[in-house]
């Protein structure tokens, strides 16, 4: 397989990331986009997410991460009352070359953009129709 244009994230210790890298380079017809996201920009992206100061901005990083790297971040109110952003589904769903750490990372960086900006919250579960219109 030719090796892309751009750099590619980090091998991750076999035994500490489920990430499947390496099956995901030999496949020729796999999507290697999320390969892209290195350990600098990962810092990037959660300082980022955690400077979100509205669900508008919120929502487009959602496009964002889903066109350019392929990956689902899903945030909705968790199935129980929710009292404080504990309470909220936030995951970044799994797929091959996403690393475990990141799928930990990102979420708890919204986590505290949420924190910080409580109408960000509101706003999502207004828009779960939790609030009722109110």
């Amino acid at each position: 397989m030719p090796m892309p244009d751009f750099e590619l994230r980090k091998e991750c210790p076999p035994q500490l990331c489920d990430c499947a890298r390496d099956d995901l380079l030999r496949d020729p017809q796999a999507d290697i986009a999320i390969l892209r996201l290195t350990q600098m920009e990962e810092k990037r992206l959660l300082a980022h997410i955690e400077g979100i100061a509205s669900h508008a901005q919120l929502k487009t990083l959602q496009q964002r991460l889903r066109h350019n790297l392929g990956v689902v971040l899903q945030i909705a109110p968790g199935s129980n009352e929710v009292r404080t952003v504990r309470g909220f589904h936030i995951e970044l769903l799994e797929r091959p070359g996403l690393c475990r750490k990141t799928r930990a990372t990102i979420p708890a960086a919204v986590r505290r953009c949420l924190a910080t900006h409580p109408e960000i919250a509101f706003a999502i579960l207004n828009e779960n129709d939790l609030l009722g219109g109110a």
